[in-house]
């Protein structure tokens, strides 16, 4: 009797671990549909039997070699426009939607400059104006139009310390070091399903740009330890969460349904037709 009991104690023990060794073989074992893009590689995946981290998902994975000439470049609109549309405008192969910003004023909420030039600082706490939000405590450079993930100190401002011309800062952090990075356990943006945007670098200086679609029965969404976890998976070393929710976006030019290659939630369809109006985005040229 005592046996049995210590042998059930060690299963429940065991039991995260071995479900989560279970969701990382799910994931990299999955029939993604690859197709090469000219110096990049996107990946799509539907698990739609409930068998990807105990949920129904849509996941578009694009992949971009250290190799590449392709490089990121960011892009800001002062009045919301879609990714696909800011994509176009600059004759973008490649983009996803970027940081947070108000949907009434339509301005960054998080930190956001572009070729030297200041758009937007991070948003203060309503009874705190010098320290910054939990979604603010991280940042990407772009060096070369490689991405960079820095951790910022707790100064709402601190941005303005950096040598770089391009910075988008959004959070939280998700993986350093290819660890993974506590999430707040008193937040719904945290533990509550929903789609999401990430930027992620391979340890082989490989950039990743994913999407994971929410809000519908087909793709139900991710918490952010979710996420983590998929972004490891994946491989990446380091990833930075964007925002999420209906602008989760992914374009690539020349493919079907205007570019739009994951299902924008805005409509709470699962279709191409639900994308909404961003401030700023991430391209790849």
């Amino acid at each position: 009797m005592k046996r049995t009991l210590l042998i059930a104690c060690m299963l429940l023990a065991l039991a995260p671990a071995m479900g989560q060794r279970s969701d990382s073989l799910r994931v990299v074992n999955a029939r993604w549909q690859v197709d090469s893009l000219d110096g990049m590689v996107l990946k799509r995946v539907h698990f739609a039997s409930k068998d990807c981290l105990g949920s129904n998902q849509y996941i578009c994975v694009l992949e971009i070699p250290a190799t590449s000439p392709k490089r990121l470049v960011l892009s800001y609109e002062p009045v919301r426009t879609p990714t696909s549309v800011q994509a176009k405008k600059h004759k973008a192969c490649a983009a996803i939607n970027g940081s947070f910003f108000d949907m009434v004023l339509q301005n960054p909420i998080c930190y956001l400059k572009i070729n030297g030039k200041e758009l937007g600082v991070n948003t203060p706490q309503k009874v705190d104006s010098v320290h910054r939000k939990y979604y603010q405590y991280g940042l990407m450079l772009l060096r070369d139009g490689r991405p960079q993930m820095v951790v910022p100190d707790s100064a709402r401002l601190w941005e303005r310390s950096l040598e770089a011309d391009d910075i988008m800062t959004a959070g939280p952090m998700l993986l350093l070091d290819g660890r993974l990075v506590p999430q707040r356990t008193d937040k719904t943006f945290v533990s509550d399903r929903h789609n999401r945007t990430a930027v992620g670098v391979k340890a082989d200086g490989t950039t990743v740009l994913v999407t994971v679609d929410g809000r519908t029965k087909e793709s139900e969404g991710l918490s952010l330890p979710d996420f983590c976890r998929l972004l490891r998976y994946l491989g990446c070393r380091d990833a930075l969460n964007m925002d999420g929710g209906g602008s989760t976006t992914m374009y690539v030019a020349g493919r079907p349904n205007g570019g739009i290659v994951n299902h924008p939630s805005d409509n709470r369809k699962f279709d191409t037709q639900g994308e909404r109006g961003v401030s700023n985005c991430i391209l790849v040229l």
